[in-house]
């Protein structure tokens, strides 16, 4: 249970700064983050695994870069669900995950 609680923090936080440094997206606060944290992650958990299963042929084609393309839509539905949440374009939410996924790989690498 502590280490979900801990994943789930180091996401709001990594969210937050995600948003600081790209301008295309913006957040609230860290009940924003916290609840962007929390969708995102149910999104990828159920919505995810779909997308990557009906586009397998279209993912070997692009030799595994159509899963970054996966990403972003995620993000963009994320960003339509959650009220204070706003990512203004794909180009951004292409970034997102990417500058996510490295300061989270930071965080948990400090944290651990």
């Amino acid at each position: 249970m502590q280490n979900l609680l801990l994943s789930w923090f180091v996401n709001a936080i990594g969210i937050l700064l995600t948003a600081y440094l790209l301008p295309g997206i913006s957040i609230e606060g860290f009940g924003s983050a916290a609840v962007t944290a929390l969708v995102l992650g149910v999104v990828n958990a159920f919505v995810r695994p779909l997308f990557v299963i009906l586009t397998i042929p279209l993912t070997i084609l692009a030799f595994g870069l159509f899963i970054l393309v996966i990403n972003s839509l995620m993000v963009l539905l994320t960003s339509s669900i959650v009220p204070g949440f706003r990512v203004e374009n794909f180009g951004y939410a292409l970034l997102f995950g990417i500058v996510l996924s490295l300061i989270n790989g930071l965080i948990y690498a400090i944290v651990k």
